[in-house]
């Protein structure tokens, strides 16, 4: 995340949280950011400086106006009209950063071998919320090389309880390596 991109960012959910939408915020900027990243033709457009201002503001305006809260789609003009709509995921993350911190939320990410389903998810969001004593978000990933077991990275942390780095301990163990 580049500097220009926390500031911005900052800078949004600073005048969010003064007018008590930050929720709000936070989700649709999370939904532009997927979008953002599915069509980045979009993006592209709407920084091509071959196009005059008013007319890739009148683009942003025709596609996100009562889409999203006005404050955003003004924060988005603004962006745009400076040439640097690129930095918008990094300004979400800033947003995310400090609305998760002002909120006592702590994002977990998971990586397991299958889906975790509803009961698992919910047990572990419990079990991860009595260990912070903060609000969890799970963000899930399947990924089928891990065998068994969880991978967790919460708060700088890595926690990693798969089949693949027991039996890794246990012929550490077994070798002599400590």
């Amino acid at each position: 995340m580049t500097e220009l991109a926390k500031e911005y960012g900052a800078g949004m959910y600073a005048l969010a949280a003064e007018e008590n939408i930050a929720k709000d915020v936070l989700e649709e900027m999370y939904q532009l950011k997927c979008c953002f990243k599915e069509q980045p033709e979009f993006v592209r457009l709407l920084s091509n400086m071959a196009l005059g201002k008013e007319e890739r503001l009148g683009i942003l305006d025709n596609a996100l106006r009562g889409q999203v809260h006005p404050y955003l789609l003004n924060f988005l003009k603004i962006l745009c009209e400076r040439g640097v709509l690129s930095e918008f995921a990094g300004c979400e993350e800033a947003y995310r950063e400090l609305y998760n911190k002002d909120h006592a939320v702590v994002e977990a990410h998971v990586t397991t071998g299958e889906a975790l389903d509803d009961n698992q998810r919910a047990l572990l969001i419990e079990k991860l919320r009595k260990m912070t004593d903060k609000e969890i978000v799970l963000l899930e990933k399947v990924d089928p090389k891990v065998i068994g077991g969880v991978l967790l990275e919460m708060n700088g942390r890595r926690y990693d309880n798969t089949v693949r780095h027991r039996l890794e301990s246990v012929r550490r163990a077994m070798v002599g390596e400590a």
